[in-house]
């Protein structure tokens, strides 16, 4: 975008703005607005300047970071920024969301990229259509919005694998996120790229983009400065000269720290706190918030988060009335369209609406968190500003209950397989995404059990085209019985990958069958089964235009086919709540994915991706629809939680917890400090189920809350995550505000297990149990209090821990 200021005697009369394809024409009148023979010959000047290839000399700004204040030509900038993300809004509506932003009270937008969805095969880079970074900052900047650049390599923000690509991990290899040649040489060459086709749009050549982050988190990811240092080498090569900066919580904030990084504190609440632990480590500078939480993002199976409106307005006006900076994260979710929704650690998968209960909602409304933010913002406006007013929501439809037809079984569209002898990650037969069928045989015998060594993400077993039972990462569940086979029989098993863990060391996230895959039978050493015929199923365009439909319902896994009549297009939300478990496309489009358990039961579906006449729909449900059947509502539905229906409940170890007889490896207190707490026990301690006991809490009230919990291995390092799961928690929060204690485990110092308050009100002691998965020796726990100011309840005081064999009197 190139802005020019057209003067007449050194007075402005009006600005022009333009993209590089001439698109826009942003005419502001600063002076004199009722000169209209003065203002249409500039006017015309202008276009007539446009037409003959000229340009206007871009406006001249500079920006500065100072020892208190961010400086734009000199002169006082607070930072008033939000995020949003373009790949997650109809490029139609990029306009729109930005006009919001605006409207809202931000000056800044907040712009992630993120890489597998700008380099889908290595080597071959996408800037076009919803990819177009460039034009997305252009139109920021004809609204009137900076622009802070998030380029990665990693992104994280529950987006597919974090914005790592797919392609990474065909090398086993792979260490991400380090200095390790694999990875960072393709980074580079990526984050070149990025330099090629946003560099030039830096303040510094009249553009939007005021600073540029390095990396994301780093510091609750690992240590090592060395690698950040190459990644901002790989910037300032790239042609970037604005400042750089790093984000990171408050705990983590030491991790990795370089002195020259700008460094923002990422935090929910607490900004006193927050920016006193950013003070210990840059004692100069202004303060900024990078991640502004209004809220927080939606997992599969547990309910919508809506966050604290009266907490999240008091620290936004705290951060105003006290000069600090700050980006709201979200200003907008919008949605994870296609594949690209990721996944919460050790595995939750993210709902594809990123709703995210931010002040703009999924479908671009105002909101009341959106007056109410804008009501905050009006009152701390800079010299000069002031707020538009909002621009109209898009229009609203609502569509009758349509049945889909046509069906086409997932077994009787099958590619041509690749033979192998073991089976395989998906990365091993050039498959990012989607679903891949196994198929085998197994031996004739009495009952066995079917077992593998991990299975990314669900894998339905069949046996001689009968549903036998289903492996279920959350669960760690990789193995299924199998009845009597008279004779050899066909195993097939459908695998479904969902989006790869966006988080920590367990974002090198293969999908698919990691083997061997073994027979076990009563009394018998395990058999692996060999020879296997493997059919990738991608979910692309290709493979849609390859399906065979046929009349009537399907059977098992299948497409489903169908379409709705409209006169007058808009946006709608697709009910899905008559069909199980898959994915919805609309005229091609691939909307995301939905599950009947909720809290998610409907699809957003933008207008402009709707023509009048017939649409076309096409549905792959893998546990077969209670009715083929869709209907298009007038509003969505986030918050609807069916858990009855998921094909493997999530169980809670049952009986009465007992250590009669059992020695506490440690005992002692934590402070009231938001970081990583470390206790060690005096010698390693053997056994597989590990117990946090909270006696009491710092605020005497009776409740406990864990924001993370680390175990520490034989040589003190973490365990990972992805081998521990929660075990059994005696109270858990699900009313008021997800408690689960399954969140002690999600890399995110923002949630947090929390016992119930809502109704029960259990008094301490409290305890929560995590299974290693076998027995091992460990040395030791790490405790992250929740955050907060120093009002909120649940923070241990004294506790003990307790290291057994056996699972404390309970039962699996």
């Amino acid at each position: 975008m190139t802005i020019g200021t057209l003067e007449i005697a050194g007075t402005p009369y009006f600005r022009l703005a333009f993209g590089g394809r001439m698109r826009y024409i942003l005419c502001m009148f600063l002076k004199h607005e009722n000169d209209r023979g003065t203002v249409m010959a500039l006017l015309v000047a202008g276009l007539l300047l446009v037409l003959a290839g000229g340009r206007v000399a871009a406006a001249s700004h500079t920006f500065a970071i100072g020892e208190t204040d961010f400086l734009l030509d000199g002169q006082r900038l607070q930072v008033r920024c939000g995020e949003v993300h373009f790949a997650r809004v109809p490029r139609e509506y990029w306009q729109h969301r930005l006009k919001m932003c605006k409207a809202m009270g931000l000056n800044t937008v907040c712009v992630y990229l993120f890489w597998n969805f700008h380099e889908a095969r290595p080597g071959e880079f996408n800037w076009s259509g919803p990819a177009d970074a460039a034009e997305f900052c252009r139109m920021a900047q004809a609204e009137g919005l900076w622009v802070l650049l998030r380029p990665g390599p990693y992104s994280c923000a529950e987006w597919e694998g974090g914005g790592l690509p797919w392609w990474l991990y065909k090398n086993d290899q792979m260490k991400i996120r380090t200095s390790d040649a694999s990875f960072l040489e393709p980074a580079r060459r990526y984050l070149k790229e990025v330099g090629r086709v946003l560099a030039p749009l830096q303040i510094t050549k009249g553009g939007p983009l005021l600073m540029v982050q390095v990396e994301n988190e780093y510091g609750w990811f690992g240590k090592d400065a060395a690698y950040l240092g190459q990644l901002r080498q790989a910037l300032v090569e790239s042609g970037f000269e604005v400042p750089l900066f790093a984000c990171n919580p408050p705990s983590a904030l030491p991790n990795g720290f370089r002195a020259d990084l700008f460094q923002v504190v990422n935090f929910g609440s607490d900004p006193a706190g927050a920016f006193k632990a950013l003070r210990k480590i840059q004692p100069k500078g202004p303060l900024m918030n990078g991640e502004f939480y209004p809220a927080w993002f939606d997992t599969w199976g547990q309910p919508h988060h809506k966050g604290d409106m009266g907490r999240y307005l008091r620290d936004l006006e705290y951060m105003l009335k006290n000069n600090m900076s700050f980006s709201i994260y979200m200003a907008h979710g919008g949605t994870s369209f296609g594949l690209w929704s990721g996944a919460d650690r050790p595995f939750r998968p993210d709902t594809s609406s990123y709703d995210y209960e931010a002040p703009i909602s999924e479908a671009g409304w105002v909101t009341d968190k959106f007056t109410r933010t804008r009501e905050v913002m009006g009152r701390y406006l800079l010299p000069g500003e002031s707020l538009p007013e909002p621009p109209p929501a898009y229009p609203v439809i609502t569509v009758n209950r349509f049945r889909l037809e046509s069906s086409a079984p997932v077994f009787d569209n099958l590619p041509v397989a690749i033979k192998d002898e073991r089976a395989r990650s998906f990365e091993k037969y050039d498959l990012g995404q989607g679903c891949a069928l196994y198929r085998g045989t197994v031996p004739a015998g009495g009952p066995a059990s079917l077992k593998v060594k991990e299975l990314h993400d669900f894998g339905w077993v069949y046996l001689d085209g009968h549903l036998v039972d289903v492996m279920d990462r959350r669960r760690q569940k990789f193995a299924v019985q199998l009845p009597q086979r008279a004779k050899p029989g066909q195993l097939d098993i459908l695998v479904e990958a969902m989006g790869r863990i966006n988080f920590g060391q367990e974002a090198f996230d293969q999908k698919g069958i990691h083997g061997p895959v073994e027979l076990i039978a009563s009394g018998s050493p395990a058999v692996e089964l060999t020879g296997w015929q493997v059919y990738p199923l991608p979910l692309d365009a290709a493979q849609l235009g390859r399906l065979k439909y046929q009349g009537g319902s399907a059977k098992g896994p299948a497409f489903w086919r169908g379409g709705f009549l409209v006169t007058t297009v808009g946006d709608t939300f697709l009910d899905v709540r008559s069909w199980g478990k898959g994915v919805l496309w609309v005229n091609g489009r691939c909307l995301g994915r939905f599950w009947n358990i909720g809290p998610t039961q409907t699809m957003y579906c933008p207008g402009a991706w709707l023509k009048p006449g017939q649409n076309e729909v096409v549905v792959l449900d893998l546990t077969e629809p209670a009715q083929p059947e869709l209907a298009g509502l007038a509003q969505p539905i986030l918050d609807q939680m069916r858990r009855e229906l998921d094909f493997s409940n999530r169980a809670r170890a049952q009986g009465q917890f007992k250590t009669e007889g059992l020695a506490p490896a440690i005992g002692g207190a934590f402070t009231t400090e938001i970081k990583m707490q470390e206790a060690r026990f005096a010698q390693p301690v053997k056994g597989r189920y590990v117990c946090l006991e909270s006696v009491n809490a710092h605020n005497g009230q009776p409740y406990a809350a864990v924001a993370e919990l680390e175990i520490l291995d034989a040589n003190g390092q973490p365990l990972a995550n992805t081998s521990l799961r929660v075990f059994w928690a005696d109270s858990e929060e699900s009313g008021a505000e997800d408690g689960s204690a399954d969140n002690v485990l999600d890399g995110q110092p923002a949630t947090m297990w929390h016992t119930e308050y809502s109704g029960a009100k259990p008094g301490h002691p409290h305890h929560l149990i995590l299974d290693l998965g076998k027995s091992q020796s460990v040395t030791g726990i790490r405790y992250l209090p929740r955050s907060g100011d120093a009002k909120v309840g649940g923070r241990i005081k004294e506790y003990r821990v307790y290291v057994a064999e056996q699972s404390f009197g309970l039962n699996p």
